[in-house]
């Protein structure tokens, strides 16, 4: 077992207070200077003024929170991993570039998932508004 703890309690109130203002931080940084933060969170406004308008089910909603909650922590993820690439080695080096490209990836993948969920919940709302 780790002895990173020893001697520590484990739940400090000021130690897990600065935990959460650290986390805090890390997520503003990532809303302030990265781009693709700030398109998702766009689209996921735009996402939940949709579904506040079309009155969406308890389950979409939950749905939409999962969809909206894995691309934005993945996002973040991805982020933290470009950033210790980015600190660890300024050559371009094929690992560098393969760490990046697949946290990358993986954000894609769970964004196609987001958007094929949002699909089956708006594109019928959709369709029967524009159509009836």
């Amino acid at each position: 077992m780790s002895s990173d703890y020893k001697g520590r309690r484990p739940f400090r109130s000021s130690g897990v207070l600065d935990s959460f203002k650290h986390a805090i931080a890390g997520i503003f940084s990532a809303i302030l200077h990265e781009r693709n933060m700030q398109i998702h969170l766009v689209i996921s406004f735009i996402v939940i003024v949709l579904g506040i308008f079309f009155r969406v089910t308890t389950i979409e909603w939950i749905l939409i929170s999962f969809a909206i909650g894995g691309v934005i922590t993945l996002e973040l993820l991805n982020t933290a991993i470009e950033r210790a690439v980015d600190l660890v080695t300024q050559e371009h080096h094929p690992l560098a570039k393969q760490a990046k490209d697949m946290a990358a990836g993986a954000v894609f993948i769970y964004a196609l998932l987001s958007v094929t969920v949002g699909l089956i919940i708006f594109l019928p709302k959709l369709l029967n508004l524009f159509l009836l």
